[in-house]
């Protein structure tokens, strides 16, 4: 840490010196303070991540290899690999299990420091009239809140689930590209200090929303700057672990896992980077283009140089909508493993689960506009998209079907925090996505656009939808990473005061947003005076929910029991080893030798690690209507 904080010291020495040096050179003021320029804040912000991943050794391999130099001798190839203590937390590290927990430390303080924005939020929103912030500034708090959750949170939370699990649900030894894995994760809290930071720069933190629109944004203060830069790091991190988890799926699946056994959380990293390789490009080209806009005064979306406004919004939801899915689909992955496990039955329909995966792909690439049906944006492309949006549902609706399938007539196990989440996500789930059809409507979405609809929407689909499946899969497989045991007693007192929050916060969004209450402001009409307060108040007990799950786990993971190697007894391979699993993950490559979920089945097994013993015949993957297909 200590040649990476020298690093960053001299990337912003360089960057400085660079602007300083090129503008006396053309006869330019040295230090330009119009509000969309300060390059001399600018340029250094881009070169300070970079010095500190150079400072790391996040390019050392690379760098030698490059120069045509001897990389690593045999002894230090895997110098960097594993931790044997908790100071390895905090270096550079090539083990996909150190990078897992990396990822997930890092994102919850993230979720905690965006927490509490939307706390200052809805103290200022508890009353009508100003109370704390101005409202510019409240403007700065949701568009910081909006952007932390997403980019810096539940994104990149879920590559921090799939990392440390994936590789030994497959049996592989670690991810296809160890260095690029441990880069991934070092470029992902620069992009949430780049957000932070906007507070403290000239003008305040970027205030345009999450979205950033265009021209509102290419004329904002200097911490918009700050968002279009932190946008670029917290994507091309996305894209590469994207690009590691396919190669690592389909390259390192251990013998006899063809893709008909694969788990169903593998299914859905290999849809769900299959979405971020093609989409994320374009948030971060359309970013860059904003960024040219603001410092090198170039037209793309200034409108009356010949820009295109609309064009902004185009390719921005071409992305935002794939990322919706992108932020879904590893949720129904540990949705569906969570539900196997404590219903002890196969998964209803695998294949056609898997199937709806990929086609959830497909057609999240033919529904962006319909965040646009208030925009001005051509007509006759209003109903091709309400249509595709109605379509999209289909693929959803089957794993609702397909997980209450898996439910009914279930041995059901209740006995783990995890198993109320998915539960919970399910219902949760369902009514936002009822609601997401409704907007898909021409007419309903035109009524309720830019009002508390959208946000209670939203918030039913993310928090109800993508943060109840990230908790269920911390609590699934804390075990597994830590080897202990979390108290059950205060997961449940999360999970409850977790859900009657949720709901207390944001089901009567729904109808004051029908009502006419606009969304994004600091004051609103004293009829709705009330409804904010209640709406407040249980936003506080969600809040407070949430540190029930930080001493839960941060106790537990000292003094928690000792867990032993499958404390719920599932079937996929991470279970096989030991709690937590070896450096190198496997003494002995697995064997696969029937599908993942064959509970119930008489002498199925999914994988055999270890010398000989009876092999089981190569099962397929369990489906409905198996035959005793459920164990006590």
């Amino acid at each position: 840490m200590a040649r990476g904080g020298l690093g960053l010291l001299l990337g912003v020495g360089f960057g400085l010196g660079l602007v300083v040096a090129l503008r006396a050179l053309a006869g330019l003021e040295i230090f330009q303070t119009e509000q969309t320029g300060y390059p001399q804040v600018i340029v250094p912000a881009i070169f300070a991540p970079i010095g500190f991943l150079a400072g790391l050794g996040a390019f050392d391999y690379w760098f030698r290899w490059a120069i045509g130099g001897p990389t690593y001798p045999a002894d230090l190839e895997h110098k960097d690999h594993g931790a044997y203590s908790w100071r390895d937390y905090f270096k550079f590290n090539t083990d996909h299990k150190v990078i897992g927990i990396q990822y997930i430390c890092t994102t919850f303080i993230f979720f905690f420091l965006g927490g509490l924005l939307a706390m200052i939020m809805r103290a200022e929103l508890a009353q009508p009239g100003t109370q704390i912030v101005e409202p510019a500034a409240f403007n700065g708090l949701f568009s910081t809140h909006a952007a932390i959750m997403i980019f810096v949170f539940v994104i990149p939370v879920f590559a921090g689930i799939a990392n440390y699990v994936l590789p030994l649900m497959i049996g592989a030894p670690d991810m296809a590209f160890p260095r690029l894995n441990a880069l991934s994760f070092w470029m992902l809290p620069f992009a949430g200090l780049l957000f932070v930071a906007s507070f403290l720069v000239p003008g305040g933190a970027f205030d345009a929303g999450w979205t950033g629109y265009a021209p509102l944004s290419t004329g904002a203060p200097l911490g918009q700057s700050f968002f279009n830069l932190g946008v670029q790091f917290a994507g091309w991190s996305s894209v590469a672990t994207a690009l590691n988890f396919l190669v690592t799926i389909i390259t390192m699946r251990a013998p006899g896992m063809n893709f008909w056994r694969l788990p169903l959380l593998v299914w859905a990293n290999f849809s769900t980077s299959l979405l971020v390789v093609a989409a994320t490009p374009f948030i971060a080209g359309v970013q860059f283009l904003v960024l040219f806009d603001r410092a090198l005064h170039t037209n793309f979306f200034q409108a009356l140089n010949g820009g295109d406004v609309l064009s902004y919004q185009h390719i921005f939801w071409f992305y935002s909508h794939p990322a919706v899915y992108i932020m879904m689909l590893p949720g129904f992955g540990i949705v569906s493993e969570v539900i196997s496990t404590n219903a002890r039955k196969p998964i209803f329909g695998y294949r056609l689960m898997a199937l709806a995966l990929i086609g959830i792909v497909v057609l999240s690439y033919t529904v962006w506009a319909h965040h646009m049906f208030v925009s001005g944006m051509f007509s006759w492309l209003r109903v091709p998209m309400m249509i595709t949006t109605l379509l999209i549902a289909v693929p959803t609706g089957i794993k609702i079907f397909s997980w209450l399938g898996t439910l009914f007539a279930s041995k059901l196990h209740m006995r783990s925090t995890a198993m109320l989440f998915a539960l919970a996500f399910i219902v949760t789930f369902t009514m936002g996505g009822i609601s997401g059809v409704m907007l898909g409507m021409v007419p309903i979405d035109i009524h309720v656009s830019d009002t508390y609809f959208i946000v209670a929407h939203i918030h039913f689909v993310l928090f109800g939808g993508s943060v109840f499946t990230i908790f269920a899969g911390i609590y699934h497989w804390f075990p597994k990473m830590t080897g202990r045991m979390y108290d059950e007693r205060l997961g449940r007192v999360h999970f409850w005061l977790t859900l009657v929050g949720m709901y207390g916060t944001f089901l009567p969004m729904h109808w004051i947003g029908m009502e006419g209450m606009p969304r994004r402001v600091a004051d609103y009409s004293a009829q709705f005076g009330d409804w904010n307060l209640l709406i407040s108040c249980f936003s506080f007990l969600l809040g407070v929910a949430q540190l029930v799950f930080l001493y839960n786990m941060v106790v537990s993971w000292k003094w928690g029991p000792l867990a032993g190697d499958n404390p719920w007894r599932a079937k996929t391979i991470e279970w096989l080893v030991s709690s937590p699993p070896p450096v190198f993950n496997f003494d002995e490559l697995p064997r696969v030798v029937g599908g993942p979920y064959e509970f119930g089945v008489p002498g199925a097994r999914h994988a055999i690690i270890g010398p000989a013993e009876a092999e089981v015949g190569a099962a397929e993957p369990a489906v409905a209507g198996t035959a005793g297909g459920r164990s006590p």
